[in-house]
């Protein structure tokens, strides 16, 4: 009898109890891990696609703005000839055609700094997504143990 207490009290038996909750507890965090890890992953997906939308959108902005750059110019021109006379338009006032002329240049300026507006917007997009894949290479470098890293890679990892 005293043999089997001894037995069921052993170091041993509480080593075999304990080493599968262990790895239990080893397997839900390591779920636990890659779950956050995808859901991450999504994440970063998700704001890469926003950038792209965004990006297509200022783009199409551009090329509207370019548009209509191109048509005001060539009014600008055709304003200009009539103001200098020479154009057969003699059916305009000067005071309206220098008033026409002025707006021009007001809606010019005004389509100058929305472009300008656009570079930046589409330049912080860029900016944007140099800071994601940067982030993201730092996470992949770091998911990497310390001792099997390369002075090479520290390096590396410390750039980033």
């Amino acid at each position: 009898r005293k043999q089997a207490i001894e037995y069921s009290t052993s170091s041993s038996d509480d080593e075999f109890e304990s080493k599968p909750s262990l790895t239990h507890k080893a397997k839900r965090a390591l779920r636990r891990r890659r779950k956050l890890e995808k859901e991450t992953k999504q994440l970063i997906k998700q704001e890469e696609l926003k950038r792209l939308h965004k990006a297509q959108a200022v783009q199409r902005q551009l090329e509207e703005l370019e548009e209509r750059q191109r048509a005001l110019e060539i009014f600008g021109v055709k304003l200009e000839k009539e103001l200098r006379g020479e154009s057969d338009s003699g059916t305009k006032d000067e005071t309206q055609m220098l008033h026409e002329w002025f707006e021009l240049v007001l809606e010019k300026n005004k389509l100058m700094r929305y472009e300008s507006e656009l570079l930046i917007i589409a330049q912080e997009l860029e900016l944007e997504d140099h800071q994601s894949r940067l982030e993201q290479k730092l996470r992949e470098k770091m998911a990497i143990d310390d001792s099997l890293k390369d002075e090479m890679d520290l390096n590396e990892e410390d750039e980033i």
